[in-house]
């Protein structure tokens, strides 16, 4: 596998395009692009039809996918501000199958249409949804549920504000609806998602819920547990629950001792104080363990750095050679004091290899072997660049 990246500080959609395509190209020698992923800033929502166009005119008919996001990642950057263009360019990846798909509303609900997920059907998928007028969390549960081993890699596109303000790029076409994706039928994909939070006080069993109502932990009210936990907390980690807090629902069940990345990190969504329930952002089920969650930027980049580490030594001594990122829209400056944090750990870590990626309005990918639609994650799709010895 090679890869190539570009960064394009030009508000022209020509040039932008035009000189994009030679930087990427440059790095693959005489190897043919097999698959493109394209991000452009907010600047671009008007002329992203002409941006597609220049760079498909340089590339040639190509499997294409991206869109417009408030920010754009390029190698160890991430451009919050300005008009910007990354692209990503992958040669040798193997058979490539880009794809639209759309949510139409019927009488019972809704239908999910037009591509066609196989059960057991190898290689990864990469995915990125318009936040306004496709279900992600439904296809993805959906899949969890009657498509086991799918792998989906991504995130929602945050360039629009409103209904039809997206733009989604898919082969040589801007489509302002549904979702793209391109599915990889050979290539080795290393899926990671860094949820950016870490557990606080002791685990618990969930004794008694109901849908995403959690009524008690342990036998007593989940409210109890929290104030029995915050009263023996440091006065930072007391900050932290005040400012929002948490819950990781535990992967494996059977697992002994849990740290980071073993949890599901959801949103607690409310709190009844007459009885001590509390509302998540996920089913839950009796029996299953959960535990108190604190995000802040130390958390964050912890998590972060110990999940690419890990992949990393997994590699086996194998050079990454190409990674897409999708990280949340409520990371970058807004999180970490320092500017690109994230692109600068994988770089840091998986070395100066072509990277790609942009901020989302929720991250796609695997947690255990189920995947989810998260939010304020990191979500990586890495290309190891020598898959053919593996094992």
């Amino acid at each position: 596998m090679k890869a190539g990246g570009a960064l394009v500080l030009a508000a022209d959609p020509e040039e932008a395009g035009r000189r994009a395509v030679l930087q990427a190209r440059a790095s693959l020698g005489d190897a043919a692009p097999s698959l493109g992923v394209l991000f452009a800033s907010v600047e671009f929502l008007r002329t992203a039809q002409a941006l597609v166009e220049a760079v498909t005119e340089q590339t040639g008919p190509l499997p294409l996918i991206g869109c417009v996001a408030e920010a754009v990642v390029s190698g160890s950057r991430e451009v919050e501000e300005g008009p910007a263009v990354a692209l990503w360019l992958a040669a040798e990846l193997g058979p490539v199958e880009t794809f639209a798909m759309d949510y139409v509303r019927t009488p019972g609900g809704g239908v999910i249409g037009g591509y066609r997920f196989e059960p057991e059907r190898p290689g990864a998928h990469l995915m990125i949804c318009d936040p306004f007028t496709f279900p992600a969390d439904d296809l993805l549960g959906h899949l969890n549920a009657h498509v086991a081993g799918t792998v989906v890699v991504g995130g929602l596109a945050s360039g629009g504000l409103r209904v039809g303000q997206s733009r989604l790029f898919l082969d040589g076409r801007v489509l302002s609806r549904g979702a793209v994706g391109a599915h990889l039928a050979q290539a080795e994909v290393h899926a990671l998602v860094s949820q950016g939070c870490r557990p606080i006080g002791d685990p618990f069993t969930i004794t008694a819920a109901e849908g995403r109502v959690v009524t008690e932990l342990g036998g007593r009210p989940p409210i109890t547990r929290l104030q029995e936990l915050a009263a023996g907390l440091p006065a930072r980690d007391r900050e932290l629950l005040a400012r929002g807090l948490h819950v990781g629902l535990a992967i494996d069940e059977y697992q002994g001792e849990r740290h980071q990345g073993d949890f599901l990190i959801r949103g607690v969504a409310g709190a009844d104080q007459q009885s001590g329930a509390i509302a998540v952002g996920d089913d839950v089920q009796v029996g299953q363990t959960l535990q108190f969650q604190v995000r802040d930027a130390d958390s964050a980049d912890a998590d972060l750095r110990q999940t690419l580490e890990r992949t990393f030594s997994e590699l086996g001594g194998r050079e990454p050679g190409g990674a897409l990122l999708f990280t949340c829209n409520g990371r970058g400056s807004k999180l970490f004091s320092t500017p690109d944090h994230d692109a600068g750990l994988l770089a840091s870590i998986l070395g100066e290899i072509p990277v790609a990626g942009c901020f989302c309005a929720g991250e796609l990918g695997p947690v255990g072997s189920r995947n989810y639609l998260h939010g304020f994650t990191a979500s990586v799709a890495m290309f190891p660049a020598d898959p053919g010895t593996l094992g």
